[in-house]
């Protein structure tokens, strides 16, 4: 076989990085590891470790080498290191099939390595290696739980925001994906407190500074496997600043973040209604409570009327499905409009059990369809009822423990748990006679996303955020324009959402955490003990211990000491910390006043993107707390994407057992199919239903282009090297219009096609539309580049190798056709390079490609973007005219190859074609390309006229008529084939589509209004479309006229004749 004109530097390459593999693996990082010292506090700070792969715990099968960084600190890119060798056997040979698993690795470790992640990635400035003249593009990377696992929520939101930073990164952008991991308070803790219990111990009987101990080897032991997946995925994430929510400077900016709201009054304690989870032991955010549809029961009893009623009735009917709060009642609720208890508002009735007289009240909040039309109202134990007690100044009266218990409050039923209270309660009310019926009734349950326990409302004396005014100036962000939401459909909800806001209860009764900075005071200067309970102002914020005492002494004098105060036992909400996400994670606070700082230069971020399910649980608060102590929004635009559900459209869960594992999937198909699937799967916003018959699908798209790929790596093979220099070269910027109008006609056409699609890529990407850019590429891959010219080079290629012409010619011609097919398969993996960056890199460095481009990953992006951000109109050459007579080809084509199907014609059998075309130019080139029309619809060559009107009579038995179009007809005399009825019907269905397309556009230019308010052009554009629906209504009925007048009925064909055309037609040969 002839030699590779790339085996002389291929087999360099090979030993350049086994030679980077082999010190790689000697590094001292991969040798030991690297610890920071913990800090001698019960809250141990983050460790600055190298994260190790240890494959006997890691999920995925492959192996991947692990890149070794030190984490959160970033560092100029090393020098770009020599690609990994691709190429098979000598260095020469490209491999048969595209294999994700042989090549994802090495890859990923050559992009990571070479510094092609850091914002640095695409040129140096004066400042640290970043250009100064554009703006950086920010993305930050939502952290997931540093224990965690990849799921398919973690690996759609990798693909979305890896295409934004890959395709920035092009532009030409300095681009930061900034990576991170969330300490993920109570799924952490519960984790660990699991484990200890199989050892018999609880974190009570461990103490605090132990049980803290024992989370930090936990989380360095499980920790990062998340990190690590989250590359498998290909991530373009620069993983030397990544951070975690623990370690010391967040852990500093947390406490600043407190202390500054705090001094503002922006934080407060206080005693409201919390979700409580009876198991956690501790408050838990609306995001960690799970609702569901549960079979339960509506309970029916009498509230006694505490005085006698004059028309005899002694109670008052009510409803609940929770009896056992009918301990903490204080009113009883009834709509002021039913008549049938208007009588009753103002009366006492008596609480079961207890004795109590409370009133009735009458509120519009009352349903009152619902049960009896009375409610019970209990504010202590329900967020409703809350609203409604603090509407009519109603007592709270808290029933239940922390543990789930009842407490004093409930009388003889103290220390029962709360479901065991119930039955209880409700028997000694039957026995009292206060019980009317018990029925079925279909409930939402609040549920713990952690445990799984009934989460309980409960009133609790917790830290909280004052939301009102941070409310209002984020949604004056999004009103004002400083801040996008996409889809723009929730932006209604987030109106909703802000405008109807509650403080936010940011305290959490757990161990792992930030600990809240308050300090109080545990005795007074004379001795005495100070209570929690009574001395609720005697406290002191303090970023640390020792500014907790300086500003004890300040308030209540220089005898106190550190020995006189007490930390706060509780921690801080996780979205406490994680709101702080986007400026903490680039050198907030400390280097507010630097302007060279990477807080000047990365902050406000770009863009945040996420699912639509914690827009207002993290988005929400990430700007309310960006804008409080920044005075900056803390990005300009919020994309949310959706769901991922299985095929069905059903939420997957593990109890469904319909999970879908990222890792399974991309072992089987690829990163890249994956990748691909997920962000095309749906409308920005919408939820995607993941098909494994659409990631196989996208697998063969991959492998699709890799064919291309190694069609055009073979044809290559024939150049010698001064070609090849010349190819090389002439491949550095976009073909000319000059270039373009000298070549041939179906050259004309796909590089205006492609030039198109630049264009729209690059708008669609622009406007993140995600998934229509993806749908673009595919369509023109597959079908343009892949389908039509790959086969029309080959077919040139080939007769050139077969005429006489002079060689030189020859040669001329064949540069040139190797020249378009280059330059359109290498722009298409420019574009596709963000959604698919395995496949696409792979390419490229296999084919030759412009020396200054020595990777793709940082390639120029095939077109020029303004500051704006807009697309430059008019910079890529287009030859319309030849595109619309290309596109009549493909028309006359697919006639043809539909009327085959119709017809069934053996798929190896060439048959007869004569094409009428009235316009003589038009019919000019179609005969320049008849091969092409002849090689795709498998006509015969020498039975192929290209006239302009009929040479024999299309009345003759057995042909078949097609009109293309206006001026465009085909005559396909198979008269051995032909089933004259059932052409006679296909005519007929034709004739009713096109009838009825042509009543609506005639409906159109009889609308008045339309003809007097649309543009001249438009209107114009319809009317044209209505008389080439004249022309071709006229044409059917010709051809039913020369049918009816003369046919004989087809011969038969076997199964076998009928699969094989299937095939041919559906591989589209």
């Amino acid at each position: 076989m002839k030699p590779s004109p790339y085996s002389s530097w291929r087999p360099l390459a090979a030993a350049a990085w086994l030679l980077l593999v082999v010190c790689r693996a000697l590094h001292p990082s991969r040798l030991s590891r690297s610890l920071e010292p913990r800090p001698s506090r019960p809250e141990p700070a983050f460790h600055n470790a190298h994260l190790r792969c240890q494959p006997q715990l890691f999920r995925h099968r492959r192996h991947r080498t692990r890149v070794s960084r030190s984490a959160g600190s970033s560092s100029p890119p090393p020098s770009p290191l020599p690609a990994p060798a691709l190429l098979e056997g000598d260095g020469s040979e490209m491999p048969k099939i595209f294999d994700p698993t042989k090549v994802e690795a090495p890859l990923y470790e050559w992009w990571d390595r070479s510094g092609f992640f850091q914002p640095t990635a695409n040129g140096p400035d004066e400042h640290n290696g970043v250009r100064r003249s554009r703006k950086p593009y920010v993305v930050p990377m939502p952290p997931p739980n540093v224990t965690g696992y990849l799921h398919m929520g973690h690996a759609i939101f990798v693909a979305i925001q890896d295409i934004f930073t890959r395709f920035r990164r092009m532009l030409g952008q300095p681009t930061l994906y900034l990576p991170g991991t969330d300490h993920a308070g109570i799924a952490t803790q519960l984790l660990v407190e699991r484990s200890l219990e199989a050892e018999g111990i609880t974190r009570e009987s461990l103490g605090r500074e132990a049980f803290l101990e024992r989370v930090w080897q936990w989380k360095d032991e499980k920790g990062g496997y998340i990190s690590e997946q989250m590359r498998e995925l290909g991530a373009s994430a620069d993983w030397t600043r990544l951070r975690f929510t623990l370690e010391p400077s967040m852990s500093a900016a947390v406490t600043e973040a407190f202390f500054r709201l705090h001094e503002k009054g922006l934080i407060y304690r206080g005693e409201y209604l919390v979700n409580w989870s009876p198991q956690l032991q501790t408050a838990v955010s609306d995001l960690e409570v799970e609702y569901s549809q549960e079979e339960g029961k509506l309970y029916h009893f009498k509230y006694m009327l505490a005085e006698a009623n004059g028309d005899g009735r002694q109670y008052l009917p009510v409803a609940t499905t929770r009896p056992e709060t009918i301990l903490g009642d204080t009113a009883v609720c009834v709509h002021p409009e039913d008549p049938r208890y208007a009588h009753l508002i103002g009366k006492s009735v008596v609480v079961p059990t207890q004795g109590r007289s409370i009133p009735v009240i009458a509120d519009t909040y009352v349903d009152r369809e619902f049960g009896t039309g009375a409610l019970k109202i209990t504010p202590a134990h329900d967020p409703n009822d809350y609203e409604i007690g603090k509407r009519h100044n109603l007592p709270l009266i808290n029933i239940m423990n922390k543990d789930g218990t009842l407490n004093a409050n409930a009388g003889a039923f103290e220390g029962l748990d709360r479901f065991d209270a119930r039955d209880k309660l409700w028997s000694t009310m039957g026995q009292e006679g206060l019980t009317i019926k018990v029925e079925p009734h279909t409930q939402r349950v609040p549920r713990s996303q952690r445990g799984g326990e009934v989460i309980e409302p409960l009133i609790s004396r917790q830290w909280f955020v004052k939301t009102d005014n941070m409310a209002k100036q984020a949604l004056d962000a999004a009103t004002t324009g400083k801040l996008t939401i996409l889809p723009t459909r929730f932006n209604k909800i987030w109106s909703n959402w802000l405008s109807d806001l509650h403080d936010w209860c940011i305290s959490r009764q757990l161990w792992w955490g930030h600990r809240i900075p308050v300090w109080y005071l545990t005795r007074q200067q004379d001795g005495t003990a100070v209570t929690d309970g009574s001395h609720e102002s005697m406290y002191v914020v303090g970023r640390d211990v020792n500014e907790a005492v300086r500003r004890a002494k300040e308030v209540w004098g220089e005898w106190v000491g550190e020995g006189d105060l007490r930390q706060d036992e509780d921690v801080l909400d996780t979205w406490f910390s994680s709101g702080l996400w986007p400026f903490a994670t680039v050198g907030w606070p400390h280097s507010e006043s630097d302007p060279d700082s990477d807080l000047a230069r990365y902050y406000p971020a770009t863009v945040l993107e996420t699912g639509y399910d914690i827009l207002f649980f993290w988005v929400a608060r990430m700007v309310m707390l960006g804008i409080e102590l920044t005075g900056e929004v803390p990005f300009s635009l919020v994309y949310l994407h959706g769901l991922v559900r299985d095929a069905e459209g059903q939420k997957m869960s593990k109890t469904k057992g319909n999970v879908v594992d990222p890792l399974d999937t991309t072992e089987k198909y690829g990163a890249d199919a994956l990748r691909y699937t997920l962000v095309t799967g749906g409308a920005p916003g919408q939820d995607i239903p993941l098909q494994m018959e659409r990631v196989e699908a996208n697998r063969n798209f991959a492998n699709k282009l890799w064919n291309v790929g190694r069609y055009v790596f073979t044809q290559l093979e024939g150049l010698d090297d001064a070609e090849r220099s010349r190819l090389v070269e002439s491949l550095e910027g976009p073909i000319t219009e000059d270039e373009v109008a000298a070549l041939p006609l179906p050259d004309r056409h796909i590089v205006s096609m492609c030039h198109v699609l630049i264009e729209d890529v690059t708008r669609c990407l622009l406007a993140y539309n995600v998934a229509e850019a993806g749908k673009r590429l595919y369509e023109f891959i597959w079908d343009e580049l892949a389908d039509w010219y790959v086969g029309i080079s080959s077919l040139r290629l080939q007769q050139r190798q077969d005429t006489s012409t002079d060689q030189a010619d020859q040669a001329d011609d064949r540069w040139s056709t190797l020249r378009v097919l280059l330059y359109v398969l290498l722009r298409s993996l420019m574009l596709l390079h963000p959604f698919m960056p395995y496949v696409t890199e792979s390419l490229w460095q296999i084919l030759p490609h412009p020396p200054s481009q020595h990777a793709l990953i940082v390639a120029p992006w095939p077109a020029a973007v303004g500051d704006g951000q807009q697309m430059e109109d008019g910079q890529l050459p287009k030859d319309q005219r030849a595109t619309a007579t290309f596109q009549t080809l493909q028309a006359v084509v697919r006639s043809i190859r539909a009327a085959r199907a119709d017809y069934k014609v053996e798929p190896g059998r060439k048959i007869a074609a004569e094409v009428q075309v009235s316009d003589a130019a038009l019919r000019s080139q179609l005969t320049d390309m008849a091969p092409i029309l002849a090689l795709f619809a498998r006509i015969d060559p020498g039975k192929l006229a290209i006239t302009q009107t009929a040479t024999s009579s299309s009345s003759s038995s057995g042909v078949v008529h097609l009109v293309v179009g206006e001026g465009v007809e085909v005559d396909l005399p198979m008269a051995d084939l032909v089933d004259v009825e059932k052409e006679r019907q296909r005519l007929e269905r034709q004739r009713d589509k096109v009838d009825k397309e042509l009543a609506q556009l005639t409906a159109r230019l009889g609308n008045k209004g339309f003809i007097d308010k649309a543009p001249a052009a438009v209107v114009a554009k319809v009317r044209a479309e209505a008389d080439d629906l004249r022309a071709q209504l006229e044409a059917i009925g010709r051809s039913l006229e020369q049918l009816n007048s003369a046919g004989t009925p087809r011969q038969g064909v076997t199964e076998e004749d009928t699969a094989r055309e299937a095939e041919a037609v559906s591989s589209g040969r």
